[in-house]
């Protein structure tokens, strides 16, 4: 795999927009939704693809896996070992997104841990044993807000978005497990733009058996299809969590609000003494400013926000954004 690009063009960023609402679309829809030819979306998103760009992959849903338990965390540490505590929190397998925040002195991360011991030696064992790690605090997350799941950094309109999302109808139950399910996931956190003919052969499977799977697991939301990219490359050079605090009455309605923003990339309700934690992505401070006072500020039931900078990104949606040793 190549070195990832330093910069990307318009239509370079339309199509990586694309495919992070639509992380399976063809090349025929991608062309469709962009009004360009599939012979020039092959020929742009291809090396994209190849040389790590653009990640595919994809996500458990914690809802469908009742062993899990997500929790985000922020962990204050010496600043000479933020680096190398990021890095760790990185490498496990558990840890869906890990970031550096606010003065260099501080480290967010979200993680799915299998059960009750995981969360408890994590908590009592893992953290207290790390290096420079000073204090920490942990937040269950009781409810993911999926409205923000479909995200185009603003790239797209909201005709292109619609076009893109599935048919409208009654959300799918969740399908009885099958055999397959858990390889066949692993595989698409891998590449989750694997062909069906790679999934199968993969698997030891047929390419219609995988079919009939992928139709019930990923509208079913047991799995979220995603594909990640370096937000700079989009022109977003403003990213932050807000932790926000809301009275219970309200919480459901503010979530579901700022979820379905543009600028808004991920929400949930909490446990702790902020109730809401949502990831922001905007251009520039001017940007991040104008959510806070034009879209934060107007909503009622909203008593705090407590604002840390994302500095760097280590670890998103369960891909590495940068070399880990």
């Amino acid at each position: 795999m190549g070195h990832r690009r330093q910069e990307l063009d318009g239509t370079d960023r339309r199509i990586a927009a694309v495919l992070m609402a639509s992380p399976r679309a063809s090349w025929r829809t991608v062309a469709r939704t962009l009004g360009l030819s599939e012979r020039t979306v092959v020929r742009r998103a291809a090396p994209l693809l190849h040389d790590g760009t653009l990640r595919p992959t994809a996500v458990r849903n914690p809802l469908r896996f009742p062993r899990l338990t997500p929790v985000a965390l922020r962990i204050r540490c010496r600043p000479s070992r933020i680096t190398a505590i990021a890095a760790a929190l990185a490498r496990r397998p558990d840890t869906v997104w890990v970031d550096i925040l606010g003065g260099g002195d501080e480290v967010s991360a979200v993680l799915f841990l299998d059960g009750p011991q995981a969360r408890a030696s994590l908590l009592l064992r893992d953290l207290p044993a790390t290096t420079g790690v000073r204090s920490w605090d942990a937040y269950d997350l009781m409810r993911v807000f999926p409205a923000g799941f479909v995200w185009s950094a603003g790239l797209l309109t909201a005709d292109q978005l619609e076009a893109l999302a599935p048919p409208p109808g009654e959300p799918r139950r969740a399908p009885d497990p099958h055999p397959l399910d858990e390889a066949l996931i692993e595989q698409l956190t891998a590449d989750s733009r694997a062909t069906l003919d790679d999934l199968a052969a993969a698997l030891g499977s047929s390419a219609s058996t995988v079919r009939r799977r992928l139709d019930l697991i990923v509208p079913g939301q047991v799995v979220r299809l995603a594909c990640e990219v370096d937000l700079g490359l989009l022109g977003i050079h403003a990213e932050a969590l807000l932790w926000i605090t809301t009275g219970p009455g309200s919480l459901e309605d503010v979530g579901d609000e700022l979820s379905r923003h543009p600028q808004e990339r991920f929400a949930a309700a909490t446990t702790g003494a902020a109730n809401l934690l949502v990831a922001v992505a905007a251009a520039d401070l001017a940007g991040l400013y104008t959510f806070l006072t034009g879209t934060v500020g107007p909503i009622d039931g909203i008593h705090g926000v407590e604002v840390t900078r994302i500095l760097s990104s280590v670890k998103r949606t369960g891909r590495l954004r940068t070399a880990v040793s």
